[in-house]
């Protein structure tokens, strides 16, 4: 959901004329940044990072996950949920989503094992996903939440900020975010110590600026520093990001309330609709077929077809191909042996099912009132066609 302007190419110019493009100094843009997401979100620490995988990788790092733990990851979400558990060790176990197209609790909670750690809830298309659950069973059950709210930036559940309610959170800044900096992500938590870790694995050199922590001794680690260029695009971004998403709400909800009566027709389940990012409208058809013919007429992709999204995609995953050397990768470490790694393309069918049901229409911020008119329009026309398709 890209959106640059004068203020993105002002910032940027500013930090190349300081002549002090690193990150590391007073005043620093990522600095800013950081404290004014964690005033937004709520939260005590943010940490910038190179990437939504690499925040997702502090994140888990930070609680301490590592070989022998399980973690248990969506079969709807980009292939990078389920890397960062490779990324510090542990065995991604992979299990359904439900109608709302984010994790389903009930197979959360039959998914749990003697390894089970933690769970990795993703807000999906911006969809937030049933936290009041997934927290529920995680107290209960004795595991770690790792909130991943990478295409969730700016959402909310029940008057709370997504990436705040969990042990940690983890945030995308790329191109394809509503709020974005080219590339970039965020790890945010509450937690003084997984902040400390955190912030190692994200830059295990930073003691260097900004010096040795009495509470913790650094480790190496793989550098995902973020740039000065990200965060002073991202202070730009911020300000507008209320305003973008306030305009994406209403246009939503406009639509989804002149359809809700169309024969035939249903919205996916929402979780918290007045806080989620409105990114996409999503409508749940009664069969494959009659979504085929719903997309065609209103110009949206059905779920299932969206690629690296889906499970069945993630090749490295499904072939246990994690690290450049065999010694590197978790799938053959001896610690990981009572871990379930027994993946197959049929075995989570019911997300499948659910996801070949799914129609997605991208919401566009450059709509028009017209735009939105005509839009229904075409909505309640291929409704009747799928009707009659199904």
């Amino acid at each position: 959901m890209l959106e640059v302007g004068r203020e993105e190419v002002d910032n940027i110019a500013e930090v190349l004329a300081s002549g002090l493009p690193f990150r590391y100094r007073a005043g620093s843009a990522c600095g800013r940044f950081e404290e004014r997401w964690a005033e937004h979100l709520g939260v005590r620490h943010v940490m910038l990072t190179s990437s939504g995988t690499t925040a997702l990788v502090a994140a888990l790092a930070g609680l301490g996950v590592g070989p022998g733990d399980e973690v248990i990851v969506p079969a709807h979400t980009f292939m990078a949920t389920a890397v960062a558990a490779l990324g510090v060790g542990a065995i991604p176990v992979i299990v359904d989503i439900d109608e709302s197209l984010t994790l389903s609790p009930d197979a959360l909670e039959a998914a749990i094992g003697a390894r089970t750690r933690v769970v990795i809830p993703v807000h999906m298309w911006g969809l937030p996903g049933d936290m009041d659950a997934i927290l529920s069973i995680a107290r209960r059950r004795g595991l770690l939440v790792v909130e991943d709210a990478c295409q969730g930036v700016g959402g909310g559940y029940h008057g709370r900020m997504l990436g705040s309610l969990g042990d940690a959170g983890a945030f995308s800044f790329n191109y394809y975010k509503n709020m974005t900096a080219g590339e970039g992500g965020a790890v945010v938590t509450n937690d003084d110590h997984v902040a400390e870790v955190a912030r190692c694995m994200v830059d295990s050199a930073r003691f260097f600026w900004t010096g040795r922590s009495e509470d913790m001794a650094p480790f190496a680690a793989i550098g995902a520093r973020a740039s000065e260029i990200q965060g002073a695009m991202l202070n730009a971004q911020l300000d507008r990001l209320p305003g973008l998403l306030a305009g994406l709400r209403a246009r939503k909800e406009r639509i989804m309330s002149a359809t809700a009566g169309v024969a035939g027709l249903a919205a996916n389940p929402r979780h918290s609709p007045d806080d989620e990012c409105a990114t996409y409208l999503h409508y749940l058809l009664p069969t494959a077929r009659a979504a085929e013919v719903f997309a065609d007429g209103t110009g949206g992709t059905i779920a299932a077809r969206t690629g690296r999204h889906n499970y069945t995609e993630w090749d490295p995953i499904l072939g246990h191909r994690a690290g450049h050397h065999p010694r590197l990768n978790p799938y053959l470490w001896p610690e990981n042996e009572g871990c379930r790694k027994d993946y197959s393309l049929d075995m989570c069918a019911p997300s499948l099912a659910i996801l070949s049901r799914t129609v997605m229409i991208t919401a566009k911020t450059a709509w028009t009132d017209n735009d939105v008119e005509t839009l229904i329009e075409r909505i309640a026309a291929a409704a009747g066609a799928a009707l009659s398709a199904a």
